[in-house]
């Protein structure tokens, strides 16, 4: 009897804890906060075959299985019906007879981690003015049912069939291998393949420019999906070339049309490129879009388009807040020049919504180098509640948890900010840069390093390292956890934690 109680009470935990993670951020606020319980601290990668760069489990702790990628993956993890996404490129190519340099979705089962199939994206041909070599895919579906979207390394919105080509060809899209096809290169498409059901191309239809990468994750809210453009400056990083496009646009889930867009004038003041993802609740009370711009701004949309005074269909802005202080914009009322530590910044990392505040720091592209930073929690009028400069630049979203704030800088620390004064508690060093964005998962702190260190963190006013585990390659991208399981991705390989 005592083993059968064990037993429910076990399985009713399992089912308390188990939870997707099916878009960026998890759900359309982007809070980076997971559910699970009983997650483990000692955590051990293994090895990698020294021919064959496989991961070797059997001297491995707590890892349930790892699928090896390509040689980059900046794409943050995507988890939902039983399915795992994740982006990176095509140097491991999974069909022989596609290879070279692309970008790449990856579709993998949950349980096991075995391969399903993948999306080959071939890219732009423009190099690292629009299409940076070799970084592969950087946007995180949003999955919904049987529906995937996201934005690929072409600058196009795509919709997908989540179970690929397994399924049968769905949809009105009918020209997978062509659209996967370098020239005359002949594509045989097969289950391993991915299936697709429309693209919208942004650089057609809007006439974007997309600066070096086009890195947003879409959120889909009703029927509507929403998606920045990476509109941004070309390769002399001071002409615009195309200053009246939309930074962020509008869609409709099931056929792709343009729904609305920003008519904020965002791309006229586009310092490097529009490359953050909106989020989405309730602010105020009332619905809204919010969302980070190139120019160093935080907007509020009202989510419903309106027609303006030529009859285009627009998103009336409800506010908008400057995330630079002044000083970062101007000294003795001059210009302070873009890119220099002094300078100002755009916002690369998502906004995040919790309790009706939006919390948002600023940063620019780490080619740019380290600089001046600032964390603002932002109220419902548009208005500063807080800001602290005791960050600098950053490209990571932040966490709400319990409240406080977990916000990690490009430099190489993590701080913890009181959710409501903005009170710095302390700030952890992990002597690495870091590219990716904090987790907070069964009261711990989760962040991965280009050092290739996982450093777990107690989660709480007072600083306490649980673990620092070193994984056998640079992590990039943000862990995320789903049903009890936590997902890092390396840039070559893709780690399930658990117990």
């Amino acid at each position: 009897m005592k083993t059968t109680t064990a037993l429910l009470l076990s399985g009713l935990s399992l089912t308390a804890t188990a939870k997707d993670w099916p878009m960026w951020g998890s759900d359309p606020t982007r809070n980076m906060v997971g559910e699970s319980k009983n997650l483990p601290t000692e955590i051990s990668p293994g090895e990698l075959d020294d021919e064959t760069e496989a991961a070797l489990l059997d001297s491995a702790k707590n890892i349930k299985w790892a699928a090896k990628l390509g040689s980059q993956a900046y794409g943050n993890t995507v988890i939902a019906g039983g399915k795992v996404y994740v982006g990176t490129n095509n140097e491991s190519p999974r069909d022989e007879a596609q290879k070279g340099d692309r970008g790449v979705l990856m579709a993998f089962d949950e349980k096991d981690g075995s391969f399903e199939w993948q999306l080959i994206i071939p890219k732009l041909g423009a190099g690292k003015v629009s299409d940076w070599e070799y970084v592969g895919l950087c946007s995180s579906p949003a999955v919904e049912g049987n529906r995937m979207w996201l934005v690929t390394n072409r600058g196009e919105v795509i919709c997908l069939d989540t179970e690929g080509m397994a399924n049968g060809n769905d949809g009105p899209f009918k020209d997978e291998a062509k659209y996967m096809a370098i020239k005359d290169e002949v594509v045989e498409v097969t289950k391993e393949h991915a299936d697709i059901i429309w693209i919208y191309d942004m650089r057609e239809e809007l006439g974007i420019f997309p600066h070096n990468v086009s890195s947003c994750s879409p959120v889909v809210v009703g029927d509507v999906l929403y998606t920045a453009t990476s509109n941004g400056v070309d390769w002399s990083h001071t002409n615009i070339p195309a200053p009246n496009s939309p930074a962020l646009v509008g869609l409709n889930k099931n056929t792709g049309k343009l729904l609305g867009e920003e008519s904020s004038g965002v791309s006229t003041r586009v310092l490097h490129a529009s490359w953050s993802s909106p989020a989405y609740g309730k602010i105020g009370g009332k619905d809204t879009i919010v969302w980070g711009g190139g120019d160093g701004y935080t907007y509020a949309f009202d989510p419903k388009p309106i027609k303006d005074e030529e009859g285009f269909d627009v998103f009336k802005e409800l506010w908008r807040h400057d995330c630079n202080p002044i000083e970062y914009r101007k000294k003795n009322d001059k210009p302070i020049k873009y890119a220099t530590y002094a300078g100002p910044s755009e916002i690369i990392g998502t906004t995040v919504i919790s309790d009706g505040l939006v919390y948002t720091i600023i940063g620019q592209d780490p080619e740019h180098g380290d600089g001046v930073g600032q964390i603002t929690c932002i109220g419902p009028d548009g208005k500063a509640k807080w800001t602290s400069k005791d960050t600098g630049r950053s490209i990571s979203t932040v966490s709400v948890a319990s409240g406080l704030v977990y916000a990690a800088e490009y430099d190489g620390d993590i701080h913890c900010f009181d959710a409501k004064t903005g009170k710095l508690y302390w700030t952890h060093e992990t002597q690495s840069r870091i590219w990716g964005s904090t987790l907070v998962a069964d009261d711990k702190v989760w962040l991965g390093t280009e050092d290739g260190e996982l450093h777990i963190l107690k989660a709480g006013k007072e600083l306490q390292s649980l673990a620092t585990i070193e994984f056998p390659a640079p992590i990039y991208s943000s862990a995320v956890v789903a049903n009890g399981v936590v997902y890092v991705a390396t840039q070559t390989h893709l780690y399930a934690i658990g117990k």
